[in-house]
């Protein structure tokens, strides 16, 4: 008999801002869940988050859905649109429309959302701009702003797509399994060159909260920040002073992981989103077994 993974991909028709997508996603886990939305780094794709929708404990109380950005991997840019002779960048009002209709057109009750890097920037747009969209939302390795420096080599005729792989190599942890941070190299080394670029136009420059974080109404939606300390890109005291801004919000430093924690050490990780997943349950069991896993219990210390 074949074995399948517990992920089964689809294809979305979606319309955002006036222009027709097709966007693909992968879903997993209790599909009477609760609604847990996954969004991906910049120039990477919904790949980054297999471990998390293989991981029963998890799917348990929740149905993980997790997709590619238009451009990105399988949803390929749009047949309605000459994408050919724009300048692709990534705008926050795209990201705000494009995740307010996935989460319409699927009819998701009451949803969690969590991303990383550009994704972890979003959840606190989303919390500012879209309160009550969600009822939580866990940003990975997020800040008030961040310098995206020279990103002129990333889309260069003469640099080729392994040296973002390796770029991105360089900001997980040391720590992590080999295999794995490879991996985070790898599919970084497949996205197209202005997609990674044009993805850090809003990483670096179209997501600046200001001092507008206080405005954010946890009573609404509540907001969980968790950087890696190895993350050079989003340091840990970034993220710290943004929750610190954040009346409700949490906030903890991942040891021993990087920019990537789902991807690169997907079992460590799994330590620290354990406690932050029970308290949206409202459990007081845990999500796996009765006992912590060796992961989550150094993750508590």
């Amino acid at each position: 008999m074949p074995t399948f993974a517990r992920r089964v991909g689809r294809y979305l028709d979606l319309e955002v801002q006036g222009v027709a997508y097709e966007v693909y996603f992968e879903s997993a886990g209790n599909p009477d869940g609760i609604p847990l939305v996954l969004q991906h780094t910049a120039g990477s794709d919904g790949r980054q988050w297999r471990h998390q929708l293989e991981d029963e404990r998890i799917g348990r109380h929740f149905h993980l859905l997790a997709y590619d950005l238009p451009y990105h991997a399988k949803s390929v840019p749009p047949a309605g649109v000459e994408w050919w002779k724009q300048e692709y960048r990534l705008t926050k009002s795209f990201l705000l429309d494009f995740v307010a209709a996935f989460v319409g057109e699927l009819q998701l009750e009451d949803p969690v959302y969590m991303g990383s890097s550009i994704g972890g920037h979003l959840a606190l747009d989303l919390a500012l701009h879209r309160p009550g969209l969600f009822q939580a939302v866990i940003g990975l390795e997020a800040a008030i702003k961040s310098d995206p420096g020279n990103i002129d080599l990333l889309d260069h005729p003469e640099i080729n797509n392994g040296y973002k792989g390796e770029l991105m190599i360089g900001i997980t942890s040391p720590l992590a399994p080999e295999a794995f941070r490879r991996e985070v190299g790898w599919c970084y080394s497949q996205g197209a060159p202005r997609v990674f670029r044009g993805d850090l136009f809003y990483w670096g420059t179209d997501h600046d909260l200001g001092d507008r974080a206080a405005e954010i109404d946890t009573s609404q939606t509540r907001v969980f920040l968790l950087t890696g300390e190895y993350d050079a890109a989003t340091p840990p005291e970034a993220s710290k002073e943004v929750a610190g801004q954040i009346k409700g919000a949490t906030y903890r430093t991942m040891k021993g992981l990087g920019h990537f924690p789902m991807s690169e050490d997907p079992e460590r990780f799994y330590g620290y989103i354990e406690p932050v997943l029970e308290e949206i349950v409202g459990d007081q069991t845990r999500l796996g077994s009765p006992q912590f896993s060796p992961a989550a219990a150094a993750a508590r210390g």
